[in-house]
């Protein structure tokens, strides 16, 4: 007993001071609370109970708080969602259409490669169950491409390559933006489902800054290399074009708001555009809003997992803006978090934006009253 309350004065004597008391207190003040399965009846009730959890639940459920925030916010913030990784492979295309369809995003920026597969899937062809495990050097004499566990069919890339190539003998010659050619893209898509379709005609532009870098770059490679043989012009990606028009999306809005699912290069365009505001005479002050759902972890210094407290160092995130980083895989991670926006119906009262371009000069961005904009 005499050890036990020797020690016990010793935590007294360095606890002494009110100050510390005070500090003390303010720290052990919110409790973490146990998820309580038996009371959960919904998604957005298990996402509202993982806020008061730890680690990445919490992490998760403040995704999902940041997100009700940005979508409640009456000065009608700008939406950006940055899109990378496996995530059409992985199953979220759906996903992916419900926020667009629901209004919960006003702008995408993509990889390449998602919206390459989210035409692939709009042809007509599929993802299939596949094994991390395989022999590779089969599924290549079968013309297989794997995706870590998803198997698609080559032959139907190729074919895919090739629809993009002849898509693009379609149009005008001459220079389009990402955002651009995509919308005209979109025009041609009759599929209900998909990410490039459904974007068109919600209105929402789509920039692919890293379009040369996937079967889309490929097709468009096709297209050049016939065109240079026949010597007749040929559609061309301004890649510096859709810096432009992006920035001037970011200077027209009253605040911006991003969604980064995984990183790479949409998590750093979405980013730069805010950058490049000095350009036309503006420092916007950095998204109000940000939220994160990536596996990459900070400590490895690369951008991808980069926390948006750095990104604050730049100017790309407001320094009083409200965040949240979750360290999830976005098959797991997504899907919930948008179930939990679907659900509290948080999005209601956005109306749509309108965008009205005029080649690359964004006229103006307006409240859509009624109706839907196409182009």
């Amino acid at each position: 007993m005499g050890k036990k309350k020797k020690d016990t004065d010793i935590l007294q004597i360095s606890l002494k001071g009110a100050k510390k008391r005070r500090d003390k207190k303010r720290l052990l003040h919110t409790t973490v609370e146990p998820v309580q399965l038996q009371k959960t009846k919904t998604v957005g009730q298990l996402l509202d109970q993982y806020a008061s959890m730890s680690i990445q639940a919490r992490n998760l459920g403040q995704c999902a708080q940041v997100f009700d925030h940005m979508l409640r916010d009456k000065q009608r913030p700008t939406i950006f969602l940055g899109l990378a990784g496996p995530l059409i492979a992985g199953g979220l295309r759906q996903v992916i259409c419900d926020m667009i369809q629901q209004g919960l995003v006003d702008v995408i920026v993509s990889t390449g490669a998602i919206l390459y597969q989210d035409l692939y899937t709009a042809r007509g062809y599929r993802m299939y169950k596949g094994d991390p495990q395989a022999n590779d050097a089969q599924l290549r004499s079968l013309y297989v491409d794997r995706i870590y566990d998803t198997y698609v069919d080559e032959e139907k890339f190729w074919e895919t390559d090739c629809w993009v190539s002849r898509f693009a003998d379609t149009l005008t010659p001459g220079l389009y933006s990402s955002r651009a050619f995509l919308s005209q893209l979109g025009r041609t898509i009759k599929d209900p489902h998909s990410i490039v379709g459904i974007a068109y005609r919600q209105g929402v532009p789509i920039f692919s800054p890293a379009m040369n870098d996937s079967s889309l770059g490929i097709g468009l490679t096709e297209h050049y290399h016939r065109t240079k043989k026949s010597k007749t012009p040929r559609v061309v990606i301004d890649s510096i074009r859709d810096n432009y028009e992006i920035t001037q999306i970011v200077v027209q809005s009253k605040k911006t708001a991003a969604i980064y699912i995984a990183g790479g290069v949409p998590k750093n365009y979405i980013n730069d555009a805010v950058v490049m505001s000095y350009i036309f005479g503006r420092d916007t002050g950095g998204h109000q809003y940000a939220f994160q759902i990536t596996t990459d972890a900070p400590h490895w210094g690369g951008l991808s997992g980069s926390t948006l407290k750095e990104a604050t160092s730049w100017g790309k995130v407001n320094q009083q803006a409200t965040t949240a980083m979750a360290f999830i895989e976005p098959t797991v991670g997504l899907p919930l978090v948008v179930a939990h926006a679907l659900e509290k119906k948080s999005y209601k009262q956005r109306k749509p934006l309108s965008f009205m371009w005029e080649n690359d000069e964004l006229i103006s961005i307006s409240q859509k009253k009624h109706g839907k904009q196409k182009k």
